[in-house]
């Protein structure tokens, strides 16, 4: 049987397909741009939800990109053999719920409706399914949260430090990798949202920091008071939902991941090959 994976170039499927690999998995990855195939691992060359090539005896699959377009394929798809089906949301279907900024309510609400048409989905196949929720990715050099804001205070050697009270929960891609992973192979997680964030929390203030002290080259700390975030955040429409949150506590609730999956996230603790792009 073989394992279809979603979304195995980015930061969770860097971590995950070795996983598989080391399994003795038939394994075939989808990307949007032709690939050469590694030990292991078939690449193939599609897209979602319409380009998807037909690929026989599917018994799991993995989705580590948006939820809409897999859910919309995997509706319509031939899958006889009713896969298991893993796939990763985002905290911020909570977290940005009732944030101040339109665009971030419209992209919980999405998140939600991506979450119902996949469970809706895997019902017509009599799949059984797990959706991972996590809290802010690291660790691939691959995110658009973090990774960005310590390659750019590279390459300029100076390391804004926004002041902010809300507190964080960074979770590294390879754990999310192992909690997918344990999902597979862990009956009790099906039919579950399980919220996952890193194994410590901190301030926002805290994170930023030990980002800058992680990178390889040093750089002048910019301390950024509050007062001048609060004029950026009047004054610059799309700064406002990013500033808003710095006061905002953005975690999750490891409880189920732990106890359901046996997956203790690791604490926030960055190294420079962190934000390094990975091959």
């Amino acid at each position: 049987m073989t394992v279809l994976v979603f979304g195995g170039s980015g930061q969770i499927g860097h971590y995950l397909l070795p996983l598989l690999a080391a399994r003795d998995e038939t394994v075939v990855a989808l990307s949007r741009v032709p690939r050469p195939s590694t030990p292991g691992v078939t690449w193939v060359t599609g897209g979602l939800p319409d380009s998807v090539p037909a690929v026989d005896g599917i018994s799991a699959i993995f989705s580590f990109g948006p939820l809409q377009p897999f859910a919309d394929w995997l509706g319509g798809a031939k899958l006889p053999h009713a896969p298991r089906v893993v796939a990763t949301s985002s905290m911020s279907a909570e977290s940005k719920r009732t944030s101040e900024v339109p665009a971030e309510r419209e992209l919980s609400q999405q998140l939600r409706d991506g979450e119902n048409a996949l469970a809706a989905a895997c019902a017509r196949h009599g799949s059984e399914w797990t959706v991972l929720r996590p809290t802010l990715i690291y660790g691939a050099g691959l995110d658009k949260s973090l990774t960005p804001i310590a390659q750019r205070a590279m390459r300029t050697r100076v390391f804004p430090l926004p002041a902010g009270r809300g507190i964080r929960q960074p979770v590294h891609a390879q754990d999310l990798a192992f909690a997918a992973l344990a999902a597979l192979d862990t009956p009790a997680s099906a039919m579950k949202i399980l919220p996952m964030g890193g194994g410590e929390r901190l301030p926002v203030s805290d994170m930023f920091a030990r980002v800058r002290r992680s990178l390889p080259v040093d750089t002048l700390p910019l301390p950024l008071p509050g007062w001048s975030l609060r004029l950026a955040r009047h004054g610059v429409p799309r700064l406002r939902g990013p500033l808003s949150r710095l006061e905002a506590d953005l975690i999750a609730d490891n409880t189920d991941v732990i106890r359901l999956l046996g997956v203790n996230p690791r604490p926030f603790r960055p190294d420079a090959d962190c934000w390094q792009p990975s091959a």
